[in-house]
């Protein structure tokens, strides 16, 4: 029988037996979208979590003092080393693998005023290209440059937090606030940041001033650590042997001496990131599995009942010249045709419930500051996601198909006449 004809028979038993076909459908399709809203959920966690830790800097490694472990150049261990603001020149001179640099000075304890407002922030010293290596987008303004360093201009960036703390519902560009007493021009407000990967205090929590005029209030010879991210992932390795190798040079310290200066790359966290989104998606995709599973058995049981109630009607096939093989795809057909049916409905549901939730409260209570709109989790309908659940929705099908389909063709065409 050719399979436009089984294809054809098929329709015609499923229309027949409309209301456990429509049973077995909506079952099927209830399986299939609680799979893929699982899978979405699922995706959408593993990118609000990993969007919110790359908030720091897409590949931020971080280089501060630290002590020698060891003798090195006829100096003695224990030695502490104090960077100066020339190793940042070097080591952007000296080392390629670097793709951008700054130095980094804290200003703590110096009151933020603006009118009768007063709070305590943490301003920071940097370099233009500090704005490249963390990240920082811009809602209002502009960012550092140059020529602010170089004329020590008192021009000042801030966080998201900042700005609607000191200045409420007003606009923040062009105001001027006080820093320890200083006056400095707010000339850039920054987006707000959904981070859950910072040193020190969130970037929503900071001021930004150029490193130059850090002068005011410290000696900015000696940056408090030097930030810095590699051209790619590939060499950042090599980056940092390169930086450690060319500090120990300019500060006598073995090239191996891992605690002479400390450095730290962001980027080793994100295993842990990687790991718990895996582990959350598995047990998500072991959750839609199941409840597929169980549409599955629905499907084997309703399979068995049809090939029971059409039991005659497999002894006149049967008597009239099929064979097995043709019974088996007749009633494998159904099967799948049923599974196709459930899998082509449970995606337009998923997809419109997708569509309808869009997002759920995920980081809103790490960021109350901020409001309820950020950090929240997306939901997101993946490649990866559609095509476990069609392999997964196929393997079920053929299975729960498969049983019934075989007993059909084995049954004796004697005996399935006789049977009333």
């Amino acid at each position: 029988m050719h399979w436009r004809t089984i294809f054809a028979e098929s329709f015609r038993s499923l229309s027949y037996y409309r209301r456990r076909s429509i049973i077995t459908v909506v079952s099927l399709a209830w399986g299939v979208a609680s799979f893929l809203i699982l899978m979405s959920y699922g995706s959408g966690f593993e990118v609000a979590l990993t969007v919110a830790f790359r908030a720091a800097g897409p590949d931020l490694i971080i280089t501060w003092n630290g002590q020698t472990s060891s003798q090195a150049g006829g100096m003695r261990a224990g030695r502490r080393i104090r960077m100066r603001l020339d190793d940042a020149n070097t080591l952007k001179e000296a080392t390629p693998s670097i793709a951008a640099l700054s130095p980094e000075l804290f200003v703590g304890g110096r009151k933020i005023v603006y009118g009768t407002t007063e709070k305590d922030y943490l301003a920071r010293g940097v370099w233009p290209e500090y704005q490249i290596v963390r990240n920082m987008k811009l809602a209002q303004g502009r960012w550092l440059n140059a020529l602010d360093g170089s004329q020590r201009n008192r021009v000042v960036v801030i966080g998201a937090v900042v700005a609607k703390e000191l200045f409420r519902n007003a606009p923040a560009m062009g105001q001027e606030i006080t820093i320890g007493g200083i006056r400095f021009e707010v000339v850039g407000v920054l987006e707000p940041k959904v981070q859950i990967s910072n040193y020190n205090r969130p970037d929503n929590h900071c001021l930004f001033i150029p490193y130059e005029t850090t002068g005011l209030f410290k000696d900015i010879q000696y940056p408090d650590m030097l930030i810095w991210m590699p051209r790619t992932p590939k060499v950042r390795d090599e980056a940092i042997r390169q930086v450690r190798a060319t500090l120990a040079n300019i500060h006598r310290f073995a090239p191996t001496d891992e605690k002479a200066v400390e450095i730290l790359s962001f980027s080793q966290f994100m295993g842990v990131i990687t790991g718990m989104s895996l582990a959350l998606q598995g047990l998500l995709a072991f959750v839609g599995a199941l409840t597929l599973g169980i549409g599955g058995v629905g499907l084997t049981n309703i399979m068995l009942a049809s090939v029971l109630e059409r039991t005659r009607e497999i002894g006149v096939m049967r008597a009239v010249g099929s064979r097995r093989r043709t019974v088996l795809l007749q009633f494998l057909s159904e099967a799948l045709l049923i599974v196709a049916l459930g899998g082509l409905l449970g995606l337009a549901i998923s997809l419109g419930a997708i569509q309808v939730i869009s997002s759920l409260p995920f980081l809103g209570g790490i960021f109350e500051d901020l409001g309820d709109e950020y950090g929240r989790l997306q939901l997101q309908l993946s490649p990866v996601a559609l095509m476990v659940s069609t392999g997964v929705l196929f393997l079920v099908g053929l299975i729960a198909g498969l049983i019934p389909a075989i007993r059909a063709a084995n049954l004796d065409p004697v005996r399935a006449l006789q049977y009333e």
